[in-house]
Protein backbone atom coordinates (compact mmCIF):
# COMPACT_ATOMS: atom_id res chain seq x y z
CA UNK A 1 0.00 0.00 0.00
CA UNK A 2 1.21 3.46 -0.78
CA UNK A 3 1.79 5.98 1.99
CA UNK A 4 -1.02 8.45 1.41
CA UNK A 5 -3.13 10.86 3.44
CA UNK A 6 -6.76 10.04 4.05
CA UNK A 7 -7.74 13.71 4.11
CA UNK A 8 -10.59 14.15 1.63
CA UNK A 9 -10.21 10.59 0.41
CA UNK A 10 -13.87 9.77 -0.04
CA UNK A 11 -13.04 7.06 -2.55
CA UNK A 12 -10.64 5.24 -0.22
CA UNK A 13 -13.11 5.26 2.65
CA UNK A 14 -15.91 4.23 0.31
CA UNK A 15 -13.81 1.23 -0.72
CA UNK A 16 -13.42 0.31 2.95
CA UNK A 17 -17.15 0.68 3.52
CA UNK A 18 -17.93 -1.49 0.52
CA UNK A 19 -15.56 -4.04 1.99
CA UNK A 20 -17.70 -4.04 5.12
CA UNK A 21 -20.72 -4.89 2.95
CA UNK A 22 -18.87 -7.84 1.47
CA UNK A 23 -18.08 -8.98 5.00
CA UNK A 24 -21.82 -9.28 5.61
CA UNK A 25 -22.09 -11.98 2.93
CA UNK A 26 -19.14 -13.88 4.35
CA UNK A 27 -20.71 -13.57 7.79
CA UNK A 28 -23.87 -15.21 6.47
CA UNK A 29 -21.87 -18.22 5.38
CA UNK A 30 -20.28 -18.48 8.81
CA UNK A 31 -23.68 -18.23 10.44
CA UNK A 32 -24.98 -21.12 8.37
CA UNK A 33 -21.99 -23.23 9.44
CA UNK A 34 -22.60 -22.33 13.06
CA UNK A 35 -26.05 -23.89 12.81
CA UNK A 36 -24.33 -27.12 11.71
CA UNK A 37 -26.27 -27.32 8.44
CA UNK A 38 -25.03 -30.03 6.09
CA UNK A 39 -27.44 -28.99 3.30
CA UNK A 40 -26.31 -27.57 -0.02
CA UNK A 41 -27.69 -24.34 -1.44
CA UNK A 42 -26.80 -21.49 -3.79
CA UNK A 43 -27.65 -17.83 -4.20
CA UNK A 44 -27.14 -15.13 -6.80
CA UNK A 45 -27.72 -11.41 -7.06
CA UNK A 46 -27.11 -8.35 -9.19
CA UNK A 47 -27.21 -4.59 -8.78
CA UNK A 48 -26.64 -1.26 -10.52
CA UNK A 49 -24.99 1.88 -9.11
CA UNK A 50 -25.66 5.26 -10.75
CA UNK A 51 -22.84 7.72 -10.04
CA UNK A 52 -21.58 11.02 -11.39
CA UNK A 53 -18.89 9.04 -13.20
CA UNK A 54 -21.34 6.69 -14.91
CA UNK A 55 -23.27 3.48 -14.32
CA UNK A 56 -21.67 0.45 -12.65
CA UNK A 57 -23.22 -3.01 -12.94
CA UNK A 58 -22.38 -5.83 -10.54
CA UNK A 59 -23.29 -9.48 -10.12
CA UNK A 60 -22.46 -12.15 -7.55
CA UNK A 61 -22.96 -15.87 -7.03
CA UNK A 62 -22.35 -18.24 -4.16
CA UNK A 63 -22.90 -21.84 -3.16
CA UNK A 64 -22.40 -23.95 -0.04
CA UNK A 65 -21.97 -27.65 0.60
CA UNK A 66 -19.87 -30.07 2.62
CA UNK A 67 -18.79 -27.52 5.23
CA UNK A 68 -17.54 -24.98 2.67
CA UNK A 69 -18.99 -21.94 0.88
CA UNK A 70 -17.59 -20.31 -2.26
CA UNK A 71 -18.52 -17.00 -3.81
CA UNK A 72 -17.66 -15.02 -6.96
CA UNK A 73 -18.57 -11.49 -7.98
CA UNK A 74 -17.69 -8.87 -10.56
CA UNK A 75 -18.29 -5.22 -11.43
CA UNK A 76 -18.23 -3.59 -14.87
CA UNK A 77 -17.72 0.18 -15.12
CA UNK A 78 -19.13 2.64 -17.66
CA UNK A 79 -16.05 2.36 -19.88
CA UNK A 80 -15.76 -1.42 -19.81
CA UNK A 81 -13.39 -1.68 -16.85
CA UNK A 82 -13.78 -5.06 -15.14
CA UNK A 83 -12.99 -6.11 -11.56
CA UNK A 84 -13.72 -9.43 -9.87
CA UNK A 85 -13.50 -11.13 -6.47
CA UNK A 86 -13.57 -14.84 -5.60
CA UNK A 87 -13.24 -16.60 -2.28
CA UNK A 88 -13.98 -19.62 -0.12
CA UNK A 89 -14.95 -20.00 3.56
CA UNK A 90 -14.42 -23.41 5.20
CA UNK A 91 -15.56 -24.67 8.61
CA UNK A 92 -12.44 -26.28 10.10
CA UNK A 93 -13.91 -27.14 13.54
CA UNK A 94 -16.91 -26.19 15.69
CA UNK A 95 -16.83 -22.40 15.79
CA UNK A 96 -13.66 -22.25 13.66
CA UNK A 97 -13.53 -20.99 10.06
CA UNK A 98 -10.86 -20.11 7.52
CA UNK A 99 -11.20 -18.01 4.39
CA UNK A 100 -9.11 -17.24 1.32
CA UNK A 101 -9.66 -15.56 -2.02
CA UNK A 102 -8.44 -13.26 -4.78
CA UNK A 103 -9.51 -9.76 -5.85
CA UNK A 104 -8.51 -8.69 -9.37
CA UNK A 105 -8.62 -5.07 -10.54
CA UNK A 106 -9.40 -3.68 -13.98
CA UNK A 107 -5.70 -3.59 -14.89
CA UNK A 108 -5.23 -7.29 -14.10
CA UNK A 109 -3.38 -6.79 -10.80
CA UNK A 110 -4.49 -9.19 -8.07
CA UNK A 111 -4.66 -9.01 -4.27
CA UNK A 112 -4.63 -12.26 -2.28
CA UNK A 113 -6.58 -12.31 0.99
CA UNK A 114 -6.85 -14.94 3.72
CA UNK A 115 -7.91 -15.12 7.33
CA UNK A 116 -9.24 -17.11 10.28
CA UNK A 117 -12.40 -16.66 12.38
CA UNK A 118 -13.12 -18.09 15.82
CA UNK A 119 -16.60 -17.98 17.42
CA UNK A 120 -17.55 -18.80 21.02
CA UNK A 121 -19.98 -17.49 23.62
CA UNK A 122 -21.88 -15.17 21.28
CA UNK A 123 -18.72 -13.47 19.96
CA UNK A 124 -16.52 -13.99 16.89
CA UNK A 125 -12.97 -12.77 16.31
CA UNK A 126 -11.24 -12.52 12.94
CA UNK A 127 -7.67 -11.90 11.76
CA UNK A 128 -6.56 -11.67 8.15
CA UNK A 129 -3.85 -10.70 5.70
CA UNK A 130 -3.96 -9.09 2.27
CA UNK A 131 -1.00 -9.20 -0.12
CA UNK A 132 -0.76 -6.96 -3.16
CA UNK A 133 0.93 -7.62 -6.52
CA UNK A 134 4.09 -5.89 -5.28
CA UNK A 135 4.40 -8.30 -2.32
CA UNK A 136 3.43 -5.71 0.30
CA UNK A 137 0.88 -6.82 2.90
CA UNK A 138 -1.82 -5.34 5.11
CA UNK A 139 -3.28 -6.95 8.22
CA UNK A 140 -6.83 -6.89 9.59
CA UNK A 141 -8.45 -7.76 12.91
CA UNK A 142 -12.04 -7.44 14.11
CA UNK A 143 -14.61 -8.67 16.62
CA UNK A 144 -18.38 -9.06 16.42
CA UNK A 145 -20.60 -9.67 19.45
CA UNK A 146 -24.27 -10.56 19.84
CA UNK A 147 -25.45 -8.01 22.37
CA UNK A 148 -29.15 -9.02 22.39
CA UNK A 149 -31.55 -11.10 20.28
CA UNK A 150 -31.18 -9.73 16.76
CA UNK A 151 -28.59 -7.11 17.78
CA UNK A 152 -24.86 -7.17 17.04
CA UNK A 153 -21.91 -4.82 17.41
CA UNK A 154 -18.52 -5.00 15.69
CA UNK A 155 -15.18 -3.21 15.70
CA UNK A 156 -11.82 -3.70 14.10
CA UNK A 157 -8.78 -2.16 12.45
CA UNK A 158 -6.76 -2.39 9.24
CA UNK A 159 -3.03 -1.66 9.17
CA UNK A 160 -1.28 -1.08 5.85
CA UNK A 161 2.28 -1.88 4.89
CA UNK A 162 3.22 1.76 5.61
CA UNK A 163 1.94 1.50 9.20
CA UNK A 164 -1.19 3.62 8.72
CA UNK A 165 -4.23 2.22 10.52
CA UNK A 166 -7.93 2.56 9.70
CA UNK A 167 -10.43 1.77 12.46
CA UNK A 168 -14.04 0.75 11.89
CA UNK A 169 -17.06 0.05 14.07
CA UNK A 170 -20.66 -0.89 13.28
CA UNK A 171 -23.90 -2.14 14.77
CA UNK A 172 -26.68 -4.31 13.32
CA UNK A 173 -30.29 -4.64 14.46
CA UNK A 174 -32.64 -7.31 13.03
CA UNK A 175 -36.39 -7.33 13.70
CA UNK A 176 -39.09 -9.12 11.74
CA UNK A 177 -37.92 -9.51 8.14
CA UNK A 178 -35.57 -6.49 8.11
CA UNK A 179 -32.01 -5.97 9.31
CA UNK A 180 -30.51 -2.48 9.55
CA UNK A 181 -26.89 -1.58 10.15
CA UNK A 182 -24.77 1.55 10.52
CA UNK A 183 -21.09 2.13 11.02
CA UNK A 184 -18.11 4.48 10.95
CA UNK A 185 -14.68 4.20 9.33
CA UNK A 186 -11.94 6.48 10.69
CA UNK A 187 -8.59 7.06 9.01
CA UNK A 188 -5.18 7.85 10.56
CA UNK A 189 -5.90 11.59 10.23
CA UNK A 190 -9.19 11.18 12.17
CA UNK A 191 -11.35 11.90 9.11
CA UNK A 192 -14.38 9.60 9.07
CA UNK A 193 -16.79 8.01 6.63
CA UNK A 194 -20.28 6.92 7.69
CA UNK A 195 -22.17 4.04 6.11
CA UNK A 196 -25.61 2.53 6.66
CA UNK A 197 -27.95 0.08 4.97
CA UNK A 198 -30.88 -2.29 5.25
CA UNK A 199 -31.79 -5.77 4.03
CA UNK A 200 -35.46 -6.80 3.86
CA UNK A 201 -36.97 -10.19 3.01
CA UNK A 202 -39.85 -9.37 0.64
CA UNK A 203 -40.63 -12.95 -0.44
CA UNK A 204 -39.28 -16.44 0.13
CA UNK A 205 -35.78 -16.40 -1.30
CA UNK A 206 -35.88 -12.69 -2.29
CA UNK A 207 -34.08 -9.96 -0.28
CA UNK A 208 -33.92 -6.26 -1.19
CA UNK A 209 -30.98 -4.15 -0.03
CA UNK A 210 -30.17 -0.45 0.23
CA UNK A 211 -27.03 1.34 1.38
CA UNK A 212 -25.51 4.80 1.60
CA UNK A 213 -21.99 6.08 2.24
CA UNK A 214 -21.17 9.64 3.34
CA UNK A 215 -17.60 10.80 2.80
CA UNK A 216 -15.35 13.20 4.67
CA UNK A 217 -16.61 16.15 2.61
CA UNK A 218 -20.28 15.36 3.15
CA UNK A 219 -20.90 13.73 -0.23
CA UNK A 220 -23.27 10.76 -0.08
CA UNK A 221 -23.51 7.78 -2.44
CA UNK A 222 -26.61 5.56 -2.29
CA UNK A 223 -27.13 2.10 -3.79
CA UNK A 224 -29.91 -0.50 -3.85
CA UNK A 225 -30.35 -4.01 -5.19
CA UNK A 226 -32.05 -7.38 -4.93
CA UNK A 227 -30.62 -10.75 -3.82
CA UNK A 228 -32.33 -13.93 -5.07
CA UNK A 229 -31.41 -17.13 -3.23
CA UNK A 230 -31.41 -20.60 -4.72
CA UNK A 231 -32.94 -23.83 -3.38
CA UNK A 232 -31.81 -25.83 -0.35
CA UNK A 233 -31.35 -29.53 -1.17
CA UNK A 234 -32.16 -31.67 1.87
CA UNK A 235 -32.04 -35.42 2.47
CA UNK A 236 -34.76 -37.16 0.50
CA UNK A 237 -34.30 -35.09 -2.64
CA UNK A 238 -36.95 -32.40 -2.02
CA UNK A 239 -36.22 -28.73 -2.62
CA UNK A 240 -37.31 -25.78 -0.49
CA UNK A 241 -36.49 -22.07 -0.73
CA UNK A 242 -33.26 -21.02 0.99
CA UNK A 243 -34.73 -18.45 3.34
CA UNK A 244 -31.87 -19.02 5.83
CA UNK A 245 -29.70 -16.57 3.87
CA UNK A 246 -31.86 -13.70 5.10
CA UNK A 247 -29.70 -13.55 8.26
CA UNK A 248 -26.83 -12.33 6.07
CA UNK A 249 -26.26 -8.93 7.76
CA UNK A 250 -24.27 -10.52 10.61
CA UNK A 251 -20.78 -9.02 9.89
CA UNK A 252 -18.49 -11.84 11.04
CA UNK A 253 -15.47 -11.13 8.83
CA UNK A 254 -13.60 -7.83 8.97
CA UNK A 255 -13.78 -5.46 6.03
CA UNK A 256 -10.87 -5.65 3.61
CA UNK A 257 -8.50 -2.64 3.72
CA UNK A 258 -8.32 0.03 1.04
CA UNK A 259 -5.66 -1.59 -1.08
CA UNK A 260 -4.55 0.74 -3.85
CA UNK A 261 -3.59 -1.32 -6.88
CA UNK A 262 -1.43 0.75 -9.26
CA UNK A 263 -1.84 0.16 -12.98
CA UNK A 264 0.79 -2.09 -14.48
CA UNK A 265 3.67 -0.56 -16.40
CA UNK A 266 3.34 -1.51 -20.01
CA UNK A 267 6.51 -1.65 -22.04
CA UNK A 268 5.86 -1.37 -25.75
CA UNK A 269 8.26 -3.48 -27.77
CA UNK A 270 9.85 -1.61 -30.71
CA UNK A 271 8.32 -2.40 -34.02
CA UNK A 272 10.53 -4.59 -36.22
CA UNK A 273 12.13 -2.69 -39.05
CA UNK A 274 11.88 -4.55 -42.35
CA UNK A 275 14.53 -3.53 -44.84
CA UNK A 276 13.49 -4.36 -48.37
CA UNK A 277 16.51 -5.42 -50.44
CA UNK A 278 17.02 -3.48 -53.66
CA UNK A 279 15.78 -5.23 -56.79
CA UNK A 280 18.31 -7.32 -58.67
CA UNK A 281 20.03 -5.42 -61.45
CA UNK A 282 18.80 -6.47 -64.84
CA UNK A 283 20.84 -4.95 -67.70
CA UNK A 284 18.71 -3.46 -70.43
CA UNK A 285 18.44 -5.58 -73.57
CA UNK A 286 20.85 -4.75 -76.35
CA UNK A 287 18.94 -3.62 -79.38
CA UNK A 288 20.94 -3.54 -82.54
CA UNK A 289 19.67 -1.03 -85.06
CA UNK A 290 21.21 -1.51 -88.48
CA UNK A 291 22.27 1.69 -90.28
CA UNK A 292 19.81 2.97 -92.82
CA UNK A 293 20.43 1.95 -96.47
CA UNK A 294 22.17 4.49 -98.67
CA UNK A 295 19.78 6.78 -100.45
CA UNK A 296 18.90 5.79 -103.94
CA UNK A 297 20.45 8.08 -106.53
CA UNK A 298 18.40 8.70 -109.57
CA UNK A 299 20.34 9.31 -112.77
CA UNK A 300 18.33 10.73 -115.57
CA UNK A 301 18.68 8.81 -118.80
CA UNK A 302 20.79 10.31 -121.45
CA UNK A 303 19.38 10.95 -124.81
CA UNK A 304 20.87 7.92 -126.45
CA UNK A 305 21.92 5.71 -123.52
CA UNK A 306 19.35 4.23 -121.18
CA UNK A 307 20.89 3.32 -117.85
CA UNK A 308 19.72 0.05 -116.34
CA UNK A 309 17.62 0.16 -113.15
CA UNK A 310 19.76 0.27 -110.05
CA UNK A 311 20.15 -2.96 -108.22
CA UNK A 312 18.49 -2.93 -104.80
CA UNK A 313 20.88 -2.68 -101.89
CA UNK A 314 21.28 -5.85 -99.77
CA UNK A 315 22.46 -5.80 -96.16
CA UNK A 316 25.18 -8.34 -95.63
CA UNK A 317 25.88 -9.20 -91.98
CA UNK A 318 29.44 -9.51 -90.71
CA UNK A 319 31.05 -12.84 -91.64
CA UNK A 320 34.36 -14.64 -91.98
CA UNK A 321 35.98 -15.25 -95.30
CA UNK A 322 38.63 -17.76 -94.53
CA UNK A 323 40.58 -16.05 -91.72
CA UNK A 324 39.48 -12.58 -92.70
CA UNK A 325 36.53 -10.94 -90.91
CA UNK A 326 34.30 -8.93 -93.16
CA UNK A 327 32.15 -6.44 -91.25
CA UNK A 328 28.50 -6.00 -92.02
CA UNK A 329 27.82 -3.82 -95.09
CA UNK A 330 25.40 -3.01 -97.79
CA UNK A 331 25.94 -4.72 -101.12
Amino acid sequence: MKNRSFAGSDKVFADVARGALRAVVRGAAAAVFAFGSASAFAWSGHGTAYTSRGVYNGARYGSCGGGSCSHAGSVVGPYGGFASNTGTVTRTAPGQFSNSGTATGRYGNSVQHSGDTSCAGGSCSHTGTLTGPDGKSATTSSDVTRTAPGQYSSSGSITGSNGNTVNHSASTNCAGSTCARSGTVTGPDNNSVYHSGTATRVAPGVVTTSASVTGTQGNTVSTSGTVVTGGVVVAGGTTTTGATVVVAPKPVVAAPPPVVVPPPVVYAAPKPVVVTPPPAYVPPPVVYVPPPPPPAVYVAPRPVYVAPAPRPAVWVPGHWVGRVWVPAHWA
